[in-house]
């Protein structure tokens, strides 16, 4: 009798061992641990990232900003700079592009001076006749070479070769400094402050235009505006396209490559 109770209470014992241990929860239906969950907080994914906020950076959170990323001249820059922002996990409808076309510029120029001495002649004779040049700052393959003028069109250009070769001024000819493109601002016009940080964060090499504060005007109050400026004998109406503001305090366009000699020397 005394054996059967001993063996009683060491299999009671063993039972309660494995439920306080956790290995019974299943079994019986009653957690050991009651109704905490601690495998949960081990479960966490990098919980040091959460941060408690102060009403005034909940707030600076939630203010809304226009920022402008650009200029991103030509088709190339564009696709990079969409690619990284996707890549980022930005959304399509955060963004919208501003675009704009830049002329193209020609100048008249010398042909490659194959020696100083040459080099030496034309500057002489520039500075005698009241003629100012400026270097060219391209390809090495076509310098050095001087540049006379600089025009908005090849025509324009060409018209000024023909007046420096009547004037007997030879060794001259038209090159092209920078073809015709396309320049875009993506306009972030309501950028909260996560958005803001994330864009801020960013370091792809395609974003290196840089993201600046900016000035975005609506669709709606743009084209009002341009309803109440109209007269009724104006011209016929057309469509308005309202563009946002271009960013505050943009950096000037880098000088583009040398494209193309638009014409032999003379």
């Amino acid at each position: 009798m005394l054996r059967a109770l001993a063996v009683l209470l060491l299999l009671l014992n063993l039972l309660f061992f494995s439920w306080t241990r956790g290995w019974l929860d299943e079994v019986v239906g009653i957690k050991a641990r009651g109704d905490r969950e601690p495998e949960r907080m081990a479960r966490q994914v990098h919980p040091e990232r959460i941060k408690l906020l102060s009403e005034t950076e909940l707030a600076a959170l939630q203010s809304r900003n226009c920022l402008a990323l650009g200029p991103l001249d030509g088709d190339a820059a564009l696709q990079a700079a969409q690619a990284a922002l996707a890549k980022a996990g930005v959304a399509l409808t955060a963004w919208q592009a501003q675009t704009s076309e830049l002329a193209g510029v020609w100048a008249v120029a010398t042909i490659k001076m194959p020696n100083r001495d040459f080099q030496a002649r034309k500057e002489e004779t520039y500075k005698k006749l009241k003629i100012e040049f400026e270097f060219l700052k391209g390809p090495p393959d076509e310098l050095p070479t001087l540049l006379l003028t600089r025009h908005s069109s090849e025509k324009a250009a060409e018209a000024a070769l023909d007046a420096f070769d009547k004037r007997s001024l030879k060794g001259l000819r038209v090159l092209q400094l920078q073809a015709p493109m396309k320049r875009t601002n993506l306009v972030f016009p309501q950028a909260d402050g996560a958005l803001s940080a994330q864009l801020m964060g960013l370091k792809d090499a395609a974003l290196a235009a840089g993201f600046k504060v900016c000035q975005f005007a609506p669709v709606e109050a743009a084209a009002s505006a341009a309803a109440g400026a109209a007269t009724p004998a104006a011209a016929p109406a057309a469509s308005t396209v309202a563009a946002p503001a271009a960013p505050r305090a943009a950096p000037s366009a880098p000088a583009a490559p040398l494209a193309s000699a638009a014409a032999s020397a003379r």
